[in-house]
């Protein structure tokens, strides 16, 4: 067993399924964010964090998921260039597409982005007087809300997120047809379509999370 999980075989199979929880917590998040429409997104943080310790056991999981993701992806990174020479490389550039050649950049600006998200929002170090923990809503529940609307009507703050959102999307483009293809779920006939389904995936995904932000810069969603 040992061997396996050692082999590249292992290696990847262990990454996509860590990328695989990854795109469940992605599309768990969306789905949270999009409360934000019908008014719902102070009751749905209070509820979240009802259970503080149930919340960091997961927080804590998540967090083992994404730091064995990058640290297979550096070293399978690694193990590649080392094996293959530069001719090889070149070939194979030519045939790759743009997502799947820059895997390992954009996920890098996810990981720098998602540093920068935590402190913002869950930690709320950064423009600590929006913090929602010490402005509390009508209902004397933290003001989500507000700390998304008066963040957010910041160009610079919406750019940057839909700017890391970009490097999310085609991150998701290949890695999602990448899960099929390392499992064995694709033949030679079906590839094209799972390559489509990983794009639209992605798009909707994409989509999603980037909406809040431009409605609230153009003035959609406001307090």
């Amino acid at each position: 067993m040992l061997t396996f999980w050692k082999s590249t075989v292992g290696k990847k199979l262990l990454m996509a399924a860590t990328g695989l929880m990854m795109l469940f917590f992605v599309l768990a998040h969306v789905l949270g964010n999009f409360t934000i429409y019908f008014g719902w997104i102070n009751n749905y943080a209070e509820h979240l964090h009802a259970l503080p310790a149930l919340l960091w056991v997961f927080r804590l999981f998540m967090l083992s998921m994404l730091g064995l993701h990058v640290f297979l992806g550096i070293q399978l990174s690694w193990e590649n260039r080392a094996a293959r020479g530069e001719p090889y490389a070149v070939k194979a550039t030519r045939r790759t597409t743009f997502a799947a050649k820059y895997m390992i950049w954009t996920g890098a600006v996810i990981g720098a982005f998602l540093i920068y998200h935590l402190l913002h929002f869950t930690v709320q170090v950064i423009q600590p007087e929006l913090a929602a923990r010490t402005n509390m809503d009508a209902a004397g529940q933290p003001d989500v809300f507000r700390m998304l609307v008066l963040s957010f009507q910041s160009f610079p703050m919406a750019g940057l997120y839909v700017l890391a959102m970009i490097a999310l999307l085609l991150h998701l483009t290949h890695g999602i047809q990448s899960f099929f293809q390392t499992f064995g779920l694709t033949s030679e006939n079906s590839l094209p379509g799972t390559q489509r389904a990983g794009t639209v995936v992605a798009a909707l995904l994409f989509i999603g999370y980037i909406s809040v932000p431009i409605f609230i810069v153009v003035g959609l969603l406001n307090l």
